[in-house]
């Protein structure tokens, strides 16, 4: 990873060397922390960056913090401001990815509720390959876990400790990644994006009651598929019917909309990208990246006009 000029840590913006947290701070021993992912999407022509669905995702921070239980709150505008003024500093003229974190920086047990800190971070990030070729996934042994023990609503750090067991037990199987099951054994999610399944020519995906994450990108590819007149529904999703799966596609800030073209060593459809997902993905990004004026309520520019 290229590694960026600052860092804003704690109300400053530091170096990327110095930005340091205590080791014992309740963040650093209980995970303690809830954050968000963003993408800033450069355009060449326009010669300006767009903050996508940046509204949405601060919004998300506030109720992680709320639900947390933080004794400190920090606001939407203020972050939405640090953040435009970190991208400023380091000068970005290429798609980048930040993740906003906000942690109880102060020492005790895992109840301690403050002081909070507030930390944001962006690097430049490579288009994957896999959103080309599409990936292959393993249907894990791990199960994600229910809403009653930890609440995957809630973007907490702690929470994506479950995937991470699902991704390495996969990529040690062959695979590039996992789809859980829910305590139910219905479909739920990848580790860290959204499933959705193509049959009949109808785009389907697990309701937000299926233990998964109220993603973000999610509603956007939900408003951007109605908006095309294509059927969708919100509903539970057996094992078995992923082998009926047309095509398939994991969504979210860090995935974005990225094919998946096998499942459990079965061919997802033909086992090549299909039409709809890259018809998906050329809608998307021609917003996101602001090439299309569609949807400017979505795209927060970086960049103030010369």
């Amino acid at each position: 990873m290229d590694r960026p000029r600052f860092i804003f840590l704690n109300d400053e913006f530091v170096p990327w060397e110095e930005a340091k947290v205590h080791v014992s701070t309740v963040a650093f021993k209980f995970g303690t922390a809830v954050f968000e992912g963003l993408r800033g999407y450069w355009n060449e022509q326009q010669q300006q960056m767009y903050l996508f669905q940046m509204d949405a995702h601060m919004h998300r921070l506030e109720f992680s913090q709320k639900f947390m239980r933080f004794e400190q709150i920090f606001d939407a505008a203020y972050v939405t401001e640090k953040t435009i003024e970190l991208l400023r500093a380091n000068e970005f003229r290429t798609t980048v990815h930040s993740m906003t974190t906000v942690f109880v920086d102060g020492f005790g047990g895992p109840t301690v509720c403050g002081p909070v800190g507030l930390a944001i971070t962006a690097a430049p990030r490579a288009e994957p390959g896999l959103l080309k070729k599409g990936c292959t996934a393993q249907v894990s042994s791990w199960q994600r876990v229910a809403d009653n023990a930890m609440p995957m609503r809630v973007k907490c750090n702690a929470n994506y400790q479950n995937g991470r067991l699902a991704g390495l037990q996969a990529k040690a199987d062959g695979y590039d990644t996992a789809i859980l099951l829910n305590t139910r054994g219905r479909v739920a999610e990848g580790p860290g994006m959204c499933f959705f399944m193509i049959r009949d020519g109808v785009v389907s995906t697990p309701h937000t009651s299926s233990d998964i994450l109220e993603s973000i990108t999610r509603s956007t590819v939900l408003e951007l598929l109605r908006e095309a007149g294509v059927e969708t529904q919100e509903r539970d999703i057996d094992r078995s019917e992923l082998a009926a799966a047309e095509e398939a596609f994991f969504c979210g800030t860090a995935w974005e909309i990225t094919p998946v073209v096998a499942i459990d060593k079965l061919k997802v459809g033909t086992g090549e990208v299909g039409p709809m997902v890259r018809n998906l993905q050329e809608r998307f990004f021609s917003i996101a990246t602001g090439e299309s004026s569609d949807h400017p309520e979505w795209r927060t520019p970086v960049y103030e006009a010369d």
